[in-house]
């Protein structure tokens, strides 16, 4: 099998436009592309993935299944409770293994689309950029089941299949408040004591509690496991047990998935593997947590850059001391909270600064070594959230 190239996550921004992809994109214009003409001033998420260059619908996006070789772009509104008006965000979320087309086009698009609604709904989008297993706190709220982040794609052929044909997968929950479902190799060492993972066998649903999990970790497990059980209409069998119950038929059948692990050994998927060899496989597993639930989360560094063409060129200056009083209305500026980037737009800045904040967000993002995965969020001046303003 040949391995899959994963393309570098900063290279997905509008940095990209001027490229092949943004040359096939500009083929079908904002105006005419059909799938914004559904797009309704209502309470609601439209969802899409990118499919050779299209947009298209997707319903699996909508529920939150999202595939790694793909990239999608979902555009939620809402209803301001203070100013009772419609509210638009639209993200662009980057598969770990799209391709670099798929991504630019999303970028692209994502341009097109908040064009769109703001010609056509009076509305100004904020954007968001969302990367694989980094999704922002705003995007996994939309999704109260949790996210499913699995292997594959359209370009793989992954196609609907009845339960009892479906590839087994091995999905790994881990979090506190920010709970992701991420497909892992069905391998000991991809286990933990800190974290629960979910064996989907088709009509069997395995659930594995390490002895350190979280509670939240295991509710977000059970409630994933009752989801994907509807989605088969009842038809699977699920099982629950933790790290330190005494091995028994269920946990058998659940390590007899784990053929990496039992070469040599005449044991099949779905058959019992014995008492002695699951206790073997128990000690094996790494009695660490899996990492910090929340590492990502207390990353505290923060910075403030100005983007202005004043001098007849754009500049990028550092500004410091860091306070809101700094934002000036005629330029656009680069907050880094640390755990997330904000390009924010003054309502007088020029039309090059405005086109150029997500591309000089990304661009400090490789010159400061920036993790590339950090949520990106353009905003406007007057449509600061919450978060925005409380970071100063």
């Amino acid at each position: 099998m040949q391995k899959k190239k994963v393309f570098k996550i900063a290279d997905s921004n509008v940095e990209g436009i001027g490229t092949d992809a943004d040359k096939k994109c500009r083929a079908t214009a904002a105006s005419t592309e059909k799938a914004w003409k559904k797009i309704k001033v209502k309470v609601g998420m439209w969802t899409w993935r990118i499919e050779k260059f299209k947009v298209k619908s997707n319903m699996d996006a909508l529920g939150g299944v999202f595939y790694d070789d793909d990239s999608y772009i979902l555009l939620n509104c809402y209803k301001d409770k203070t100013t009772d008006k419609f509210k638009f965000d639209v993200h662009f979320w980057l598969g770990e293994t799209t391709s670099q087309d798929e991504a630019g086009t999303a970028a692209y698009k994502t341009v097109e689309l908040d064009d769109f609604v703001n010609a056509n709904h009076g509305a100004d989008p904020v954007q968001h950029r969302e990367v694989s297993k980094h999704e922002s706190r705003m995007f996994l709220s939309y999704f109260p089941d949790g996210i499913r982040l699995l292997q594959g794609g359209v370009e793989s052929g992954f196609n609907h299949v009845k339960p009892e044909e479906m590839p087994v997968r091995l999905m790994w929950l881990k979090g506190k408040k920010n709970i992701r479902c991420v497909q892992v190799p069905i391998e000991i060492a991809s286990l933990n004591s800190g974290d629960v993972f979910i064996l989907d066998a088709g009509l069997m649903l395995y659930q594995y509690q390490g002895t350190k999990c979280g509670k939240n970790e295991k509710l977000r497990a059970g409630k994933m496991q009752r989801l994907i059980d509807d989605e088969r209409k009842g038809k699977p069998e699920v099982f629950v047990f933790s790290q330190c119950d005494k091995p028994d038929s269920t946990m058998g059948e659940f390590f007899s998935y784990f053929q990496e692990d039992l070469k040599g050994e005449d044991i099949k998927e779905g058959t019992e593997v014995p008492p002695e060899r699951c206790a073997e496989l128990i000690a094996a597993i790494d009695s660490g947590i899996g990492g910090s639930d929340e590492s990502w989360e207390k990353n505290t560094n923060k910075a403030l850059w100005q983007l202005s063409d004043e001098s007849g060129e754009l500049v990028m200056t550092k500004v410091e001391p860091i306070k809101k009083s700094a934002l000036s209305t005629t330029d656009v500026f680069i907050f880094d909270i640390g755990l997330e980037i904000f390009v924010w737009i003054g309502q007088g800045a020029s039309k090059a600064e405005r086109a150029q904040g997500m591309n000089y967000a990304t661009k400090y993002m490789k010159e400061h070594d920036r993790p590339d995965f950090l949520p990106v969020t353009q905003i406007f001046e007057g449509g600061e959230n919450e978060l925005f303003d409380g970071s100063f």
